[in-house]
C-alpha cells in the first residue's frame, strides 16, 4: 500500500502506550493495532481526529503517502 502509517512513531515520541491510546480514542486495542501496523483498509475520520487529539499532532504526523512504496507492490 502506497499509504504508510507512523503511528507507532508518534505513539514513542509522546511515550504512550497502545492501550492508553486505545482508552483515549475509544477504539479497541485490536483496531488500534490493526491500524498501527498497517494492516486497515481505511480509518474514518472521527477516529483520525481523537488519535490526533490524544497524540498532539496532524494527520500528515501519522499518515504519509510514499510512491516507492507504491513501485514496490508492482
Amino acid at each position: 500500500m502506497a499509504i504508510v502509517v507512523n503511528l507507532d512513531v508518534m505513539m514513542a515520541k509522546r511515550k504512550i502506550s497502545l492501550n492508553e491510546l486505545a482508552k483515549q480514542v475509544g477504539v479497541t486495542n485490536v483496531n488500534l493495532s490493526i491500524l498501527k501496523n498497517g494492516k486497515a483498509k481505511g480509518v474514518r475520520f472521527d477516529t483520525l481526529e481523537a488519535i490526533c487529539k490524544a497524540l498532539d499532532c496532524q494527520p500528515g504526523d501519522i499518515l504519509e503517502y510514499s510512491a516507492e512504496e507504491r513501485e514496490a507492490m508492482k
